[in-house]
């Protein structure tokens, strides 16, 4: 089979996993149950994600083509960009559905991703194309933080909107946005693509993954459950995703 073709199924795959967060809202479990466990555990996910595998990356991407003192330096400031890009959107998008805080933190979420998703498809791509088991393995690790990551839309979607289809549909978006980052690789951006530009993506989707966990999963789980839950949630989120790090590259 034509490698473009599998390369391109692989990063399908790995970004429809998505789709599988929307699972829980077909179960009828109190939103008082299901919304902290699952916001906390996605929290400490999309953390574990940026602390271990995009900083990391970032940095080393922007070392290839600097010194590593102006490396650190370079993804810090891109991270600190980040962070102030997602508050700023999330002031926005809070002046306008100030009054449902889910919906708020489920379209927050489905913007993030999909500027998250975007450079991975890219990456899974290109790394499908010139080294298939190289390819197959990142597309595991990404499916499987990509579930928790599909939660993160569904669940606040639907329980704020009681609306599966809206649900369903911003979560798809969100995956489809992994397949897009693959199509543009494919047609425009793999000749361009360099280690600074794709340091600069990561350092700042990271930022952005950063602030959504600490300032919108995390104190909008603490809303409905006690504090213990909350943290054993995380922790596991957190802990599952280490475990991934350690046999898979995200």
């Amino acid at each position: 089979m034509n490698t473009i073709i599998v390369s391109f199924l692989i990063t399908t795959l790995a970004g429809f996993a998505t789709m599988l967060g929307v699972i829980p809202i077909f179960f009828h479990t109190r939103k008082e149950k299901i919304i902290p466990v699952s916001l906390a555990f996605s929290a400490g996910v999309m953390l574990c994600i940026s602390l271990l595998s995009l900083i990391p990356e970032a940095a080393s991407y922007m070392q290839a083509e600097w010194k590593q003192i102006y490396a650190m330096i370079g993804t810090g400031v891109f991270l600190g960009l980040g962070i102030l890009f997602s508050a700023i959107i999330d002031s926005k998008i809070d002046q306008k559905i100030s009054s449902n805080a889910l919906y708020r933190l489920g379209i927050i979420s489905v913007i993030a991703l999909m500027l998250h998703n975007i450079p991975e498809g890219i990456t899974t791509f290109i790394s499908s194309h010139h080294d298939l088991s190289l390819g197959i393995t990142l597309s595991i690790g990404i499916a499987l933080h990509n579930i928790p990551e599909g939660i993160s839309i569904a669940i606040p979607i639907y329980y704020a909107t009681k609306n599966k289809k809206k649900a369903i549909f911003l979560t798809f978006i969100s995956g489809f946005s992994e397949l897009l980052g693959a199509i543009l690789a494919y047609l425009f951006l793999a000749p361009y693509i360099t280690s600074f530009s794709l340091g600069i993506i990561l350092s700042v989707t990271a930022g952005i993954m950063i602030h959504i966990s600490c300032f919108e999963l995390l104190p909008t789980a603490w809303k409905y459950a006690s504090p213990i839950r909350i943290i054993i949630a995380f922790l596991f989120g957190f802990y599952v995703m280490i475990l991934c790090h350690d046999f898979l590259v995200f």
